[in-house]
């Protein structure tokens, strides 16, 4: 099949008729049901774009020659990756960076997975038809462009308890219960799905929360992918931020809003041939490390945050020439924390990709700690972000008249005139306004800046986790060489 249009992803979803609820009601067709056909829409755009800069986009698959999705490459050269990065860039800019989880996202973990395979062998939860799988599904998403959306994490109920069998209620938390001669029967929960009940499948990411291997944590630790319309298989999306406003109106909410919804599994059968991981808490743990999955999809998100950063310092330096503050000195310094945040990322996107190393498995993979490190700044960074346009914008985020007040012919004129910026009418003026608003203090732009600041987990346990990893020996090396020399030089003068 190779790489698919964006009609063709609308139709495949139409097809599934995957079960959704959203505000108590059961949708009978996502692609046309209010809170989801304008992401559907974009989500569509996406795949057209793959067609529409195939140069940048597409490669020739190496098992069928069909045209694939660039983002499902299995990197053998720096080229490659390069490639790669480009295709991630073009897919952001299509969003200004704003649809976190584009499909690329979970394309790079899928490859991961499948030319790591070998992984999955392993005794103790694993097994050859397990490797088998991982590579079968990662060839079969990229040869069909199914289009993904996961769930990693347990039920927010009591976390005060360190693993779900200590929960109160020790079957809330997606588990296996039952293992049948045709497959794995998983009842219980898990969060927190974006792009939920809008995509092909979902793929239910190894858990690494929970804690001791080998006991009764192991039922949680799994890892499979299943077609979104599984008998029994529930996405529970939150309250729609797309209020079926103009897109003139909410540029941002009413394209972008990518859902996030609660997975529920009731005797869901999960075939063999789905499965990856059964049952082992320490694979579970180890999956992402010793797969490199984590480092191609961090590359995949470094490679969108620069494009977001570029949007945003794109809608500031607009904001501050629309009205005529882009010659304080105060509002310069501020333009230019995020052109600083920028190169930053930019550096560290460089250097991942230019350190890159051929790892066990034959994938030209990039070096993790620039990664590492842009994944644990960047989500304050964006906060601090969002705080520089709600400064700049001030009363102009509130005073933002909207599209039915400009075409009016009784007030229309008054709104023109009074909103015009320095350079700009008041149409103009008032509609990158709204765009600011959309990306920062509206419920779309909230839900952007929280998203951002949990994309790979609690900041507090990532910078923990970056501390203990940090090779810290050379820096103490040299406190005691420096030390050292202090010594012996104090003892000659002496």
């Amino acid at each position: 099949m190779g790489a698919r249009t964006g009609k063709e992803y609308i139709q495949g979803i139409k097809d599934r008729q995957t079960e959704v609820w959203i505000h108590g009601d059961k949708v009978d067709d996502v692609t046309s049901h209010p809170a989801f056909k304008n992401v559907v829409e974009s989500v569509a755009g996406l795949y057209d774009l793959q067609h529409e800069k195939q140069e940048k986009m597409l490669y020739t698959s190496p098992t069928t020659g069909d045209k694939v999705g660039l983002s499902f490459i299995a990197p053998k050269t720096k080229e490659d990756l390069f490639k790669r990065r480009e295709m991630h860039s073009e897919w952001a800019a299509f969003s200004g960076g704003m649809m976190g989880r584009s499909p690329d996202y979970l394309n790079t973990s899928i490859m991961a997975f499948g030319t790591a395979s070998e992984f999955f062998a392993q005794e103790g939860g694993g097994s050859k038809q397990f490797a088998k799988n991982a590579e079968d599904y990662y060839e079969y998403a990229r040869e069909n462009d199914i289009s993904l959306t996961h769930t990693l994490i347990h039920p927010q109920v009591n976390r005060s308890m360190l693993t779900q069998s200590e929960q109160k209620d020790p079957f809330l938390s997606a588990r296996i219960t039952k293992k049948t001669a045709d497959g794995i029967i998983v009842n219980g929960c898990r969060l927190l799905a974006t792009l939920g009940g809008i995509t092909d499948e979902l793929v239910v990411f190894p858990s690494t929360i929970n804690r001791t291997p080998g006991t009764v944590d192991d039922p949680f630790a799994f890892a499979f992918a299943i077609p979104n319309n599984t008998p029994g298989l529930k996405f529970l999306s939150r309250e729609s931020f797309d209020y079926g406003k103009s897109k003139w109106d909410h540029p941002l909410g009413s394209r972008f809003d990518e859902s996030d919804a609660i997975i529920s599994f009731e005797d869901v059968l999960v075939p063999w041939e789905r499965v990856f991981v059964c049952e082992s808490t320490d694979i579970c743990n180890r999956t992402y490390a010793e797969t490199n999955a984590v480092i191609h999809m961090t590359h995949q998100v470094i490679s969108k945050n620069v494009v977001k950063t570029e949007f945003i310092l794109g809608v500031v330096i607009s904001m501050m020439e629309a009205i005529g503050i882009d010659k304080f000195m105060h509002v310069k310094e501020k333009a230019s924390e995020i052109m600083v945040i920028l190169e930053v990322m930019r550096s560290h996107l460089y250097r991942a990709e230019h350190n890159a190393k051929i790892d066990q498995y034959g994938n030209m993979t990039p070096d993790f700690e620039p990664l590492n490190a842009a994944r644990n700044w960047f989500p304050k960074m964006y906060q601090r972000m969002n705080e520089i346009i709600k400064i700049l914008g001030a009363s102009g985020l509130m005073a933002l008249p909207t599209e039915d007040d400009f075409s009016n012919g009784e007030v229309g004129p008054l709104v023109h005139r009074y909103t015009q910026g320095a350079n700009m009418n008041g149409e103009e003026r008032v509609q990158l306004f709204r765009l600011a608003w959309d990306i920062s203090i509206s419920a779309f732009g909230n839900r952007q800046a929280l998203y951002e600041y949990y994309f790979f987990g609690d900041p507090v346990r990532m910078s923990n986790a970056y501390y203990d990893s940090f090779n810290k020996q050379p820096y103490k090396d040299m406190v005691t060489s420096f030390l050292n020399r202090t010594k012996t030089e104090a003892g000659i003068l002496l």
